[in-house]
């Protein structure tokens, strides 16, 4: 979008026969949407058409709101009531992801998208990169932006010849089950319940649900930390039998109406993986974003704020190193010192994002070192402002930065070529 948009030439690649989503639900907090704005001003009206967030005019900044698992939910302990987190400023809108898909590629003019393209290899010149896809066809780029996933073959590239034991997504010790229903389904179930958004934390295992699709749709999300490796190397979903997924929650520390939820649910595991470590977004003229450089846990729902942020940042760069009028062999100095930019920009607020998720995680399960299952202590950590630097951030400044970067990172290695 945002190249279209500066009228920089490209070219995308899709492996699917045509655009398709995995998965449901998806939001945008405050980051996201003021991206969204820099990029498209006219995505936030279409957005507001299909979005929704929590029932009832007070609860609209909540975030998530923390009960138990257990019998109970936790309503005769003294913090109920008082267990949500937000911002008043705030304001909490998730939508369907197919939906959303359909109006963000009805920014990108179908004539620069290639479909049933799976790319094979990736060879760099001094003044080109080569992609070969499985189908025969080579193509060549000055600047091969990858956003291909979790399982990125374009992360393969930029980090397995130095650092190899960051290219592969690394298991984060948990899988899920995840369905949407018709709230005319869930309401029996959970009743006012389904009204805001919830965190339903317990010991190894938790519930998140919420709203999508005008509130006529139930997102849920039951989360289970496991206790052996993954098996399938090559896939991070993996076929289950109903039986098996019914007996991960069975018990009586589990409130029966859940297991009514669960078993809307398909049996497939959906294996929670993030990219824990990465020493760099880029390798010359290739370059990382979205998932193939941050692929995150789901639990602080920031991971497609953080894609549209490197969006944002990289297609700035890219539209002023367009803007040069030098020969290709000329422009690997000031190609790579623009990537370096976005790198220096992007990467260390992507990375503490990923591990706060990972530490969210470890608190629904009760397995955070320091508050365990004390709710006293766990919800505190996430009321007091813990979403502030990420929710509240100045994405031109991050522009501006990145420009400035460029600009001196150029200076510097035309010094150091001459």
């Amino acid at each position: 979008m945002s190249l279209n948009k500066k009228g920089v030439s490209f070219t995308l690649y899709e492996g699917a026969k045509e655009y398709s989503v995995v998965g449901a639900g998806i939001g945008f907090a405050p980051n996201g949407m003021r991206t969204m704005d820099l990029i498209e001003p006219e995505f936030r009206p279409l957005y507001e058409k299909i979005c929704v967030g929590n029932k009832g005019e007070n609860n609209q900044h909540i975030f998530f709101e923390g009960m138990l698992l257990e019998k109970g939910l936790g309503q005769n302990q003294p913090w109920f009531g008082k267990s949500a987190w937000g911002h008043p400023d705030f304001d909490r809108k998730s939508a369907h992801r197919k939906e959303l898909l359909e109006i963000m590629t009805s920014f990108i003019p179908i004539e620069n998208v290639k479909f049933n393209k799976y790319l094979e290899s990736i060879e760099q010149h001094p003044d080109r990169v080569t992609l070969k896809f499985t189908d025969g066809e080579v193509a060549e780029a000055s600047v091969l932006a990858g956003a291909d996933g979790i399982k990125s073959i374009v992360r393969q590239h930029v980090l397995k010849p130095y650092y190899p034991h960051e290219a592969a997504p690394v298991y984060a010790d948990a899988y899920c089950y995840r369905a949407v229903i018709p709230m005319s389904e869930a309401y029996p179930i959970l009743g006012h319940l389904t009204d805001v958004a919830k965190f339903y934390f317990g010991h190894k295992k938790s519930v998140i649900t919420y709203r999508i699709t005008g509130g006529e749709e139930f997102n849920f999300l039951f989360c289970v930390a496991a206790s052996e490796p993954w098996k399938l190397e090559k896939a991070v979903t993996e076929k289950t039998t109903h039986e098996a997924m019914m007996a991960d929650f069975e018990g009586a520390d589990v409130d029966p109406r859940f297991r009514q939820l669960l078993a809307k649910a398909q049996p497939v595991k959906w294996g929670f993986f993030h990219h824990w470590r990465t020493s760099t977004y880029y390798r010359d003229r290739v370059v990382l974003l979205g998932d193939s450089a941050h692929a995150s846990l789901p639990f602080q729902a920031a991971g497609a704020a953080q894609g549209l942020e490197d969006a944002l940042v990289l297609s700035n760069v890219l539209a002023k190193l367009a803007e040069m009028q030098e020969t290709p062999a000329k422009m690997t100095p000031y190609i790579q010192a623009g990537l370096d930019a976005y790198d220096a920009v992007r990467r260390p607020r992507a990375q503490k994002q990923l591990e706060q998720a990972a530490e969210v995680g470890r608190m629904i399960f009760f397995d955070h070192e320091e508050v365990g299952s004390d709710m006293n202590k766990i919800l505190p950590k996430l009321q007091q402002g813990r979403f502030d630097w990420l929710w509240f951030h100045d994405m031109n400044e991050d522009v501006n930065k990145a420009l400035e970067w460029t600009k001196k990172k150029s200076h510097e290695r035309l010094q150091v070529a001459n």
